[in-house]
């Protein structure tokens, strides 16, 4: 592959704007909400879309079945099988829209408003997954021959847990053996700064139910007599962090090891306490006593409430003691953590803790580990030189509180070095309503896939020397 130019990358984006934004549009309109099985076959519609999109542009593309939701997984392996090999990662479906009062206009028909597209998935992962196959459908037409084979993974089940997904992972390793792996699924500092995430938390999520009586009951009848399953479970649930707001699950800190001087110098620490007050509204903080705000984000695992319910909470007054409550909980996992261990603690905790009678049921999900890539291997050196590029600043590196639970099972199944990127803004709102992406990032990550794609020509082209 000749190496492109900034310039002509441009010049082929301007050229091709309009049906590309036409082609964005398309994709954004499939309803391809993972976790809900109504929008099954609106998530399968999806993927065959985006299979006869990429067997398009040049792409050998096919759908591979899993337990769950299908893989989108394409090829260009012109380069030959002794050539170098870069894996490309992204997800095609979406979170689910609620509360859809809160939209300012319907999430599967994208708008433009004041530049910016509105629509679910608009960034997470739709946009930065649809920019990545402009850049490819402009350097295959543009340069047509690689000097290193691609391969693009593009799953259905990153928002729910992804176990189909990860079966497929075990069957498909001789398929997905590479040398660089590109997660594009990830943030930047802000929209004039690049940035590279070296690491991210794991995840261990569980469903909680707590119950006394077999029906709901008249909280006059019955007030003072037995014990409210939505008052337990909230003592018990209250008990999960001490006075300091550390969490007080006995062994839940156990394996978790400081970060490195040498490595915690490497990495961005910095925070705008009062910029994120603005974009998100938050008046009150939680850090962990003695961690900056980002070391607890970043650096130290966390435990949350991630919803409860119970009894009746519709429109006027029902005077219920119910007979069940339910919460759902979540923890933010470091590396040397090990997600099954922790679940069990916690389902653990709960039950010893339960008054007497109270029964206490807990569904373990399917968790992941930490991960943390490393600084100075030749996808995160090429990546970090096509952001300074494309940019005009230095990159920066940071590390990410949030979980894609699938990256440590596909480098485990690929064995590639990978660089987790993106150009993603903390206020997109992703997972919210009026999720939104800027027209002018959806062109930056274009233009920075398209040259770390040419800088990675001229590399392979040298190895080949």
């Amino acid at each position: 592959m000749n190496a492109l130019s900034l310039d002509q990358l441009k010049k082929w984006y301007k050229d091709h704007y309009d049906e590309t934004l036409k082609d964005f549009f398309t994709f954004l309109s499939f309803p391809s909400i993972s976790t809900d099985p109504h929008y099954e076959q609106h998530s399968r519609r999806t993927a065959e879309w985006l299979c006869n999109y990429m067997n398009k542009i040049g792409l050998d593309t096919t759908l591979w079945e899993t337990p769950g939701l299908p893989v989108v997984f394409g090829t260009h392996m012109k380069a030959g099988k002794d050539r170098p090999t870069l894996l490309i990662y992204h997800h095609y479906d979406v979170q689910p829209v609620d509360p859809i009062d809160l939209w300012k206009s319907d999430p599967f028909k994208p708008v433009i408003r004041n530049n910016q597209v509105y629509a679910r998935g608009a960034v997470d992962n739709k946009g930065q997954c649809f920019y990545s196959l402009t850049a490819l459908k402009a350097c295959i037409e543009m340069a047509g021959q690689f000097d290193f084979n691609i391969k693009v993974f593009i799953e259905g089940e990153e928002e729910s847990g992804g176990r189909g997904t990860a079966a497929i992972l075990q069957q498909k390793e001789t398929e997905l053996r590479a040398d660089h792996l590109l997660v594009i699924d990830f943030d930047i500092p802000s929209a004039a700064t690049p940035g590279i995430t070296l690491g991210m938390r794991g995840l261990v999520a569980l469903d909680v139910e707590c119950s006394n009586s077999a029906i709901d009951l008249h909280s006059g009848v019955h007030g003072g007599i037995a014990l409210n399953p939505n008052r337990a479970l909230a003592t018990i649930l209250a008990g999960m962090w001490d006075k300091d707001g550390k969490v007080s699950i006995p062994h839940f800190y156990d394996d978790v090891r400081p970060l490195s001087k040498d490595h915690l110098s490497k990495v961005d620490m910095s925070f705008d306490e009062e910029q994120y007050k603005k974009s998100f509204g938050v008046k009150s903080f939680c850090m962990e006593e003695g961690c900056t705000i980002k070391e607890s984000n970043w650096l130290r695992p966390a435990l949350e409430i991630n919803g409860m319910s119970g009894g009746y909470t519709g429109i006027g007054f029902k005077t219920v003691i119910p007979a069940k409550a339910h919460a759902k909980i979540s923890c933010r996992l470091v590396p040397e953590q090990d997600p099954e261990k922790i679940g069990k603690a916690i389902t653990q905790y709960l039950k010893s803790s339960a008054p007497k009678g109270i029964e206490i049921k807990v569904d373990l999900h399917h968790g992941a580990p930490a991960y943390r890539s490393e600084i100075d291997s030749s996808i995160v050196k090429t990546a970090a030189l096509a952001y300074e590029e494309i940019f005009g600043k230095p990159c920066k590196y940071l590390f990410c509180g949030a979980s894609v639970p699938i990256v440590v099972d596909l480098v485990r199944a690929s064995k590639a070095q990978v660089a987790m990127i993106g150009v993603g803004l903390p206020d997109d709102d992703i997972h919210a309503p009026n999720e939104h992406f800027g027209l002018d990032r959806f062109e930056l990550g274009y233009l920075t896939i398209g040259r770390i794609l040419s800088r990675l020509s001229t590399v392979c082209s040298g190895d080949r020397q």
